[in-house]
């Protein structure tokens, strides 16, 4: 057994080292990673903030569906096919004028609702800890359960739809803004041609 503890500890000499420098440059990429993104969020803001809304709308289909989360996936679906319904009526150009209203009333809903189910998942939560859920003689496994899938279904959809909300408010102001300029740069160069016209008509007199 000596023999053999010791081929052991000669075959794996100097993995120390490498174990070590493995974790040195894992560290270090994480900084480096993490510098690159501040960098990033603080030069291109709208790219930044575009790349990680369509990670965060995206990557989680992937886990649904091989953990075949099919409630979540429905859920998902129907959220994403209202989102972007309004997303792209609020992308258009001229804006129709029912569109913000319907923004605005569309991310309320979606705020309001994951508001609540966030509450009642955090309170599902707690009276599991504090024992209430033996009252209703539900398990403290299923009742936990619940309360993080609402915790998770709040917390989600709540920064989702907030990030949907902001990007859908730039378009629009951006839009308005454009449109508002070349009216008011036509108002301007209306009054000039009115002007031209009216000095000739004075100095005839």
């Amino acid at each position: 057994k000596r023999v053999e503890h010791a081929r052991m500890h000669a075959k794996h000499r100097g993995h120390e080292a490498m174990h070590a420098e493995m974790v040195l440059i894992l560290i270090a990429t994480l900084v480096v990673a993490q510098l690159l993104l501040v960098q990033w969020k603080q030069r291109h803001p709208r790219s930044y903030n575009m790349v990680t809304l369509f990670q965060m709308w995206v990557v989680p289909l992937y886990f649904t569906v091989k953990l075949h989360w099919w409630r979540f996936l429905v859920i998902w679906i129907l959220f994403s096919a209202v989102t972007a319904f309004v997303t792209f009526r609020a992308t258009r150009k001229p804006l129709v004028q029912t569109t913000p209203r319907l923004v605005y009333k569309w991310f309320l809903l979606i705020y309001k609702i994951s508001y609540a189910t966030g509450i009642v998942g955090y309170m599902a939560v707690m009276f599991t800890l504090f024992g209430l859920n033996l009252l209703f003689k539900i398990k403290p496994e299923d009742a936990m359960d619940f309360g993080i899938s609402l915790l998770f279904y709040g917390l989600y959809y709540g920064v989702l739809e907030r990030d949907f909300a902001e990007m859908c408010a730039d378009y629009m102001a951006s839009t308005i803004g454009r449109c508002s300029a070349s009216t008011s740069s036509a108002s301007v160069a209306g009054a000039s041609w009115e002007r031209s016209r009216r000095v000739p008509t004075a100095k005839r007199r």
